[in-house]
């Protein structure tokens, strides 16, 4: 783009900061989901099976399921994280493939 967005240090730093933060928390809500595959407890029956394993794709393993979510959106974080910490440079140039890809994981949510 022949636009250029000029932002302050301290601005940009604070911007970091906030996707940093949300960046960790992502990250422990994706150590959790490490443990949504253990489904267990639901009995012996066919159907309590076909229920645990229905959770357990829920949790993990599928492109729907919360890791890949999760992963999704610290992915697309990381990418906004970066653009900003570019001093805005490349922020025009990225600024709709994020929000696109924002749009895309929550959509098919």
């Amino acid at each position: 783009m022949s636009e250029f967005v000029r932002l302050e240090p301290h601005v940009i730093d604070e911007i970091v900061t906030i996707c940093n933060t949300m960046l960790l928390e992502l990250h422990k809500a994706g150590e959790a989901t490490d443990k949504l595959s253990a489904t267990y407890g639901f009995g012996d029956l066919e159907s309590a099976r076909q229920l645990a394993a229905g959770y357990s794709r829920k949790g993990a393993g599928t492109p729907e399921s919360a890791r890949e979510r999760i992963e999704q959106f610290i992915d697309t974080l990381t990418q906004l994280r970066d653009a900003f910490a570019s001093g805005g440079e490349d922020f025009l140039d990225t600024q709709f493939d994020w929000a696109r890809a924002l749009d895309t994981v929550d959509r098919d949510m």
